[in-house]
């Protein structure tokens, strides 16, 4: 039985994704496991470390899939690392030639490896759902370009804005993230083969060549010195996720907020029983919003263990490593989870522009009491103009009427300003600034990016 969300038959597909499961999943490992050794022994062929034949006959035999996995567990409790028990058994595949299995590698070495082999499996599917969410993106920050609504900070009206400037945001956020990602695939994807101590001293004078050459079998970066301690590499993958999820939840935040009964401006994709109440027939909770904040939270608490994990002692670690080991998958797998929430979200998102309208008009012009202030300001300075303005905004908030009414019953607005002047003030559609500009910079910005 499944005894956490990664693995239970109700809820895997809510905190991840089969695809990044599969990265993560044991037989993968362990695939990726012999797939080093492999890489290992011809690189140490090439170098003429060990006999061509018996690299030959290393990839032809070894195989992860017909291991027993049972005794490779049982043994893997024993010794504590995978490593040797592995070894053990591909070596009796290897048959003549098993003596030249792992030669001159240390178990660090397979495994650092290993994982920089699943990590660029998992950026690949990463950066795929950023492209797709990117896309969608643009596409609502293009089409609500210039839909108006309620500005908010504090959680109070401040200023108007436009829809599509609050996705552009959005989008702008996951464009640096796209080029998070590809400015940080050099750094993390850089293979590990330095031997016991990280000095290659089992190699003799070939050990930096065969290093080189064993990469270039991966197709992974060679290693400007060894990084058995030195773990900012893996630490910079997990913390970069928290990045983009930490995105992905004030996103949700936004939408959650937006979509309360007391706003009504944004609602999730309609789909029938999907955030339904056991009690309350009414409710359509926003279930995805919700998984991403979630998913968001997991991975920002394995972004801290990675930081933790990064103070190591000396030459090994004899215990921070281990702690990598949970990490980085969890931390994957609710990245997964969360971007595939959002584009499902994202991607069929409601908008009512009635709605923002609505809301955008309810405080009867006070949203605007800013452009009012600097439309008064030429003729009466900006101090009395900011005096004049307030007091009208206290009749609004106390007696009821609207903003532009009330400026038009003080003499000093009515002597200088027509009325029709203050209903253009008081507005909300008049004063939306750059706002629309701002949308088309980043749509344009986001399309060089590709």
């Amino acid at each position: 039985m499944a005894s956490t969300v990664f693995d239970s038959i109700l809820f895997r597909d809510a905190f991840g994704t089969p695809a990044m499961r599969a990265v993560f999943d044991d037989n993968e490992l362990i695939r990726k496991y012999v797939q080093v050794e492999i890489a290992l022994a011809k690189a140490e062929a090439r170098c003429g470390v060990i006999p061509v034949a018996a690299a030959e006959e290393i990839a032809a035999c070894c195989n992860g899939d017909t291991l027993d996995f049972d005794l490779l567990r049982h043994e893997t409790e024993i010794v504590g690392y995978p490593i040797l028990p592995l070894v053990h058994q591909i070596s009796k595949q290897a048959g003549e030639s098993g003596g030249y299995v792992h030669w001159g590698a240390t178990t660090q070495d397979i495994m650092d490896t290993a994982v920089v082999l699943q990590l660029r499996d998992a950026f690949d599917l990463v950066e795929a759902d950023i492209k797709t969410l990117r896309h969608t993106l643009a596409g609502l920050a293009k089409r609500y370009r210039d839909t108006p609504m309620a500005g908010r900070t504090h959680l109070q009206q401040a200023l108007p804005i436009t829809f599509g400037y609050k996705v552009a945001i959005w989008l702008d956020m996951f464009d640096r993230h796209a080029e998070r990602v590809a400015q940080a695939r050099p750094r993390i994807m850089v293979g590990e083969f330095a031997g016991a101590a990280g000095t290659l001293a089992s190699l003799g004078d070939k050990g930096l060549a065969v290093q080189k050459a064993m990469m270039e079998e991966l197709g992974l970066g060679v290693p400007v010195s060894t990084w058995h301690v030195a773990r900012d590499g893996f630490a910079e993958a997990v913390n970069l996720l928290g990045l983009i999820t930490g995105s992905l939840g004030k996103i949700a935040y936004d939408v959650m907020i937006m979509a309360s009964n007391e706003f009504g401006e944004l609602y999730e994709p309609f789909v029938k029983g999907r955030g339904a109440s056991s009690t309350m027939p009414q409710k359509r909770n926003p279930i995805s919003s919700e998984l991403m904040l979630a998913c968001a939270k997991g991975v920002r608490q394995n972004a801290g263990l990675m930081l933790d994990a990064m103070v190591q002692d000396l030459e090994r670690a004899t215990g921070p490593w281990h702690a990598e080991w949970i990490a980085i998958p969890e931390a994957f797998i609710l990245a997964a989870g969360a971007l595939n929430q959002a584009k499902f979200m994202l991607g069929g998102l409601i908008v009512d522009e009635k709605a923002m309208l609505k809301n955008l008009g309810m405080t009867n012009g006070l949203i605007v009491a800013e452009a009012v202030m600097m439309g008064l300001a030429p003729h009466i300075g900006r101090q009395d103009a900011h005096d004049v303005v307030y007091d009208a905004c206290r009749v609004v908030n106390e007696q009821g009427g609207r903003l532009a009414d009330a400026l038009n019953a003080i003499p000093s607005v009515a002597s200088r300003l027509q009325p029709e002047l203050i209903e253009r003030l008081t507005d909300p559609a008049n004063y939306l600034g750059s706002a629309s500009q701002m949308v088309d910079q980043v749509l344009a910005s986001s399309a060089r990016l590709g």
